[in-house]
């Protein structure tokens, strides 16, 4: 459903989001923070009564009203098994996505928390406890209004998008598509590999900015993301270092993660390959929002003569590394 839009959130104004909140039975008492979102806005209101709530604002054409709402029963599927999640408010009429003129929103209560430590071996356990209690409930079910992370979607379609939109430049385009080619025909030798993989519900982009700690744990927010996929994705992102680091974190990830869901072996053989597909895609995803005034402000590194010859030695150094032998569980 996803569409590039230009300046979609320019009717978004504090009253506009005030007045939203109204409609669904919550006053504000005018104070908001924008909080650190550039594909939604989520904003933490002030409330005229109890503790601040913090509204989520949807992007235009992005997700349907079908797949909003399959990852909101997911969310509350996870916290009715006491998975330390933050699920969306059932406000009016017990609904938890709303409208209001050119825009969907979902409230949520406030979380409050700290960025985890993963250079600390019990942080990674912990983690890898909880998402595998994530994973064991999302392989109970299927998503099926929501995508599948793949080859073609994470790889192909943003490969040809940027080519189609005149974001190479022309003298760096013959190298650029040259190390695309190479590393998507690695992804492919790394999934030949991996062989037949189960796909499960994920959350999809379980890095530490998506993770708030308090003092009993890990808190997951945000499962924007969300999609059908095999696990190691949501493991990958917490492996970071040269290969040593990778492995030892790997183990404590494992070591947590084992205890609620096994992991099948073959899915290591995906790692780099799935790291691969997210560097092209976040590429693409920056494309694709360059019309949101939001972005050139936030991102202006991009699109210079110097991110894309960075792109292309990053590139390179991952057809390198999907050629290695996957890390190893011991």
């Amino acid at each position: 459903m996803e569409t590039a839009g230009t300046t979609p959130y320019a009717g978004l104004t504090p009253d506009c989001v005030l007045d939203a909140l109204e409609s669904v039975g919550l006053r504000g008492d005018g104070r908001l923070l924008a909080l650190n979102s550039y594909e939604n806005r989520v904003y933490q209101v002030g409330m005229d009564e109890g503790p601040p709530m913090v509204a989520k604002f949807y992007r235009p054409g992005r997700w349907s009203d079908a797949a909003i709402l399959e990852e909101h029963a997911f969310v509350h599927e996870l916290a009715g098994h006491e998975i330390p999640v933050v699920a969306p408010l059932a406000l009016a009429d017990g609904q938890t996505l709303h409208s209001f003129g050119a825009f969907r929103f979902a409230v949520y209560p406030r979380q409050s928390g700290r960025a985890p430590e993963f250079d600390d071996r019990t942080t990674l356990e912990w983690m890898g406890r909880f998402i595998g209690r994530i994973h064991a409930v999302g392989a109970v079910r299927p998503f099926l209004a929501r995508p599948t992370l793949d080859i073609a979607s994470f790889g192909e379609e943003p490969r040809d998008y940027l080519l189609s939109h005149g974001f190479i430049p022309a003298d760096l385009m013959d190298a650029w598509q040259s190390v695309v080619a190479l590393a998507l025909d690695g992804v492919r030798s790394c999934y030949a590999r991996a062989g037949e993989v189960q796909s499960l519900r994920l959350h999809g982009d379980c890095y530490a900015g998506n993770v708030l700690w308090a003092d009993d744990g890990p808190h997951f927010v945000d499962f924007d993301d969300s999609r059908m996929g095999p696990a190691v994705q949501d493991l990958w992102m917490l492996l970071s270092g040269e290969r040593s680091s990778m492995q030892r974190q790997l183990g404590d990830v494992l070591a947590g993660y084992e205890d609620f869901c096994d992991l099948d072996m073959r899915e290591l053989h995906l790692v780099e390959a799935l790291r691969t597909l997210r560097l092209i895609h976040y590429s693409a995803w920056l494309a694709r929002r360059w019309d949101d005034p939001a972005f050139p402000a936030a991102f202006p590194w991009f699109n210079t003569q110097r991110y894309w010859q960075d792109r292309i030695l990053e590139l390179r150094e991952q057809v390198a590394l999907m050629e290695e032998p996957p890390l190893i569980y011991m």
